[in-house]
């Protein structure tokens, strides 16, 4: 067997309505992926006005890509860093007081290698409480981030973390404790 790509189908997945993604496009590519435009308020605004859930203190630096923001909940306390990239083909839910740094992506999509037609999977993926995603991080679909995990700089996480622990890598492992002090 070999790969067809004249036979992938991905009609089953619908992430929206076309009119609203359309609007989104432009909005986003304005007001987010802009380097010049770092005014945190408007872009909690108009995240919620595409249907986003968005908590408190909320901080979105400039060059920020998100696909569907209909499908992202966002805690109190966030802030994602520049050139994020958060590629919700599904739901992506941000816990309160969680960082994600500089280029780092959530993928919730990806293909079947192991089928001919190559098929779209989708996956939620989903950051506890306390959370730091740190600089240029992959995270890829059906991964949870269990509270105050750390992903370490340059890591590709591909399965669910436990909460207290350090993971780096690729594939990330656990490869310490985190203790917070006062």
């Amino acid at each position: 067997m070999k790969v067809d790509l004249a036979v992938y189908n991905n009609s089953w997945y619908n992430p929206g309505n076309s009119v609203k993604r359309f609007l989104w496009y432009f909005i986003n590519q304005i007001f987010f992926a802009n380097g010049f435009f770092p005014i945190y308020s408007l872009k909690v605004f108009l995240l919620k006005l595409f249907g986003a859930s968005i908590g408190t203190n909320v901080l979105i630096k400039p060059c920020v890509n998100i696909k569907y923001p209909w499908l992202l909940q966002i805690g109190n306390n966030v802030w994602i860093g520049e050139q994020v990239w958060i590629d919700n083909l599904a739901k992506v839910t941000i816990g309160n007081n969680v960082c994600i740094s500089q280029g780092a992506l959530l993928l919730c999509g990806n293909h079947n290698y192991k089928k001919s037609s190559f098929d779209l999977m989708v996956g939620e993926i989903t950051l506890e409480d306390g959370v730091w995603i740190c600089a240029k991080v992959i995270i890829t679909q059906n991964v949870v981030c269990k509270n105050h995990s750390v992903i370490s700089t340059g890591a590709t996480l591909n399965s669910s973390t436990e909460p207290y622990f350090f993971y780096s890598g690729n594939p990330a492992i656990k490869t310490g404790e985190r203790i917070i002090v006062n």
